[in-house]
C-alpha cells in the first residue's frame, strides 16, 4: 500500500511538472492558471481574468473573457494580480525576450524596438489569423501561449481579434503612455511599444 501511494504521489508530481499547472495561483475571483518558468522567470501560462473596475471582455461577452480573459486599462493591470504576483516592469519583459533567446533590434532614433526571432516562440499554436496567404500561428516553443487576444482603443472600439497580443508592463512610457509587449500575427518579432494608458490590454502576471 506504501509503494501504491507513492507512485501516485510521484505521478502526481510528474504530470504538474510537465503541464506547469499550479493549482496554487488561484485570484480574488477562484480563476486558477497554469504557470510556466522561462530562464529565470515564472509567468502565468494564460491571461488574467479577474474583474476589476477598468477592465472589460472583448466585444462585452463573457465568452471572450473566458477564452481570452479579460482586457484591462493600465491603472487596473497595475492593482489586478494575485497576491504572491505582479505587473511586469519593460525591463522584466526585456528578461523574458533575452531568454527565449530573441535579437534585439532598434530603429535609428531608438524610438521603436524589437526582437527578430521571438514572436513565434511565444505566441499559440492555433488562433492567430493568416497574413498574405502566411500562417500566423506560433510553435508555443516555451509554453507561454500568447493569445491573439486583440484589445479596446482608448475610445471603447475593440480591435485586431485574432491579429495582435498586448500585455501590459508596469513602466511608464510618458504621462499618456505606459509600455506593454506587441505580438503579431505577421512575421516573428516582438516589440516594445508605448500604449495609451486607457486602452485595454491583456495582463500576465510574474512570480514575485
Amino acid at each position: 500500500m506504501k509503494r501504491l501511494v507513492l507512485t501516485i504521489f510521484l505521478t502526481g508530481l510528474l504530470a504538474l511538472a510537465l503541464t506547469g499547472c499550479d493549482s496554487n495561483l488561484t485570484d480574488r475571483d477562484g480563476n486558477t492558471y497554469r504557470t510556466v518558468k522561462i530562464g529565470s522567470q515564472t509567468w502565468m501560462a494564460e491571461n488574467l481574468k479577474v474583474r476589476t473596475e477598468g477592465s472589460w471582455c472583448y466585444e462585452d461577452k463573457e465568452s471572450n473573457c473566458q477564452k481570452f480573459g479579460r482586457l484591462y486599462n493600465w491603472d487596473a493591470a497595475k492593482v489586478a494580480c494575485p497576491a504572491g504576483w505582479h505587473l511586469p516592469s519593460k525591463e522584466e519583459l526585456e528578461v523574458l525576450l533575452k531568454a527565449v533567446g530573441g535579437t534585439l533590434v532598434k530603429s535609428e532614433d531608438e524610438e521603436i524596438v524589437w526582437w527578430s526571432d521571438t514572436g513565434k516562440k511565444l505566441k499559440s499554436t492555433s488562433g492567430w489569423k493568416e497574413k498574405e496567404g502566411e500562417n500566423g500561428n506560433g510553435d508555443d516553443a516555451f509554453g507561454f501561449s500568447a493569445l491573439a487576444a486583440g484589445g479596446r482603443s482608448y475610445d471603447s472600439g475593440y480591435i485586431q481579434e485574432g491579429v495582435e497580443a498586448h500585455f501590459w508592463s508596469s513602466t511608464g512610457y510618458d504621462d499618456a503612455d505606459a509600455y506593454y509587449m506587441g505580438l503579431y500575427n505577421f512575421g516573428d518579432v516582438a516589440g516594445l511599444f508605448g500604449g495609451e494608458n486607457g486602452s485595454g490590454f491583456s495582463v500576465r502576471c510574474l512570480q514575485d
